[in-house]
């Protein structure tokens, strides 16, 4: 089961324990993705908000 942060800052912390960043845009909101070995961790935010994320984290990032 997914588990959904609220938190960027919680979000970036988990970043660094997972394997890879999934992202999915749909108009004003961006889901971002996280894959550790045990769970996935969610996101949702705007775009803005997302890119931002997006430059602080060191992980492969899939577009879909």
């Amino acid at each position: 089961m997914p588990q959904e942060i609220f938190d960027p800052e919680e979000f970036l912390e988990f970043a660094s324990k997972a394997t890879e960043c999934r992202v999915k845009r749909r108009g004003n909101i961006v889901k971002l993705k996280l894959r550790t070995k045990k769970r996935l961790y969610t996101l949702k935010s705007s775009p803005e908000e997302a890119n931002v994320i997006l430059q602080r984290i060191k992980l492969p990032i899939i577009d879909l």
